[in-house]
């Protein structure tokens, strides 16, 4: 079992995305890389805290490379927005990519220097976890318990999530 955090914008979207993806074990909406402890909801919305609203993925990278993770990420995000995704706007939707372990970190950087080129501006960041929280309960599988609810990514994109269940594993 590996673990990736992807901060995509609102999380409910970027959770969906990859609930959806075989070979995904589990994700957990919450917050990354801040500067203070047991964040809230209504706290790291006020901007200053440095926490990214996030989805930490754990899936079975015998099924799922980490590249076709890479994959669906961007295609749920957009790297030239800074601090926003869709119509979301603040500092806690900018997009990043953050991993624990050394292996994913070379995987991750070495996707990232191919796909930069591909964009004029590209705000997406990289690195290493610092820290995590998981969201409160409400966010849990908020797009399964509220299916028409709000979200960034559009549904086509979802739709393309899972014909890519059908492809062969790469």
């Amino acid at each position: 079992m590996e673990t990736i955090y992807l901060a995509g914008g609102c999380f409910w979207g970027v959770q969906r995305a990859f609930q959806l993806l075989y070979g995904v074990v589990s994700t957990t909406c919450g917050y990354v890389n801040g500067d203070i402890e047991n964040p809230t909801y209504q706290r790291v919305c006020q901007g200053d805290t440095g926490f990214y609203e996030c989805v930490r993925v754990d899936y079975d990278e015998n099924l799922l490379p980490l590249t076709k993770i890479l994959d669906v990420f961007f295609l749920i995000v957009h790297p030239e927005q800074y601090q926003q995704q869709g119509n979301d706007i603040g500092q806690q939707y900018q997009s990043g990519v953050f991993v624990v372990e050394e292996t994913s970190y070379k995987i991750v950087e070495e996707y990232f220097k191919k796909v930069k080129d591909s964009y004029e501006m590209f705000y997406t960041e990289f690195g290493y976890l610092k820290n995590f929280y998981a969201a409160e309960d409400y966010h849990q599988d908020y797009l399964i318990k509220n299916p028409n609810g709000y979200c960034h990514v559009p549904l086509k994109i979802f739709e393309k999530i899972k014909n890519m269940n059908h492809s062969k594993q790469s």
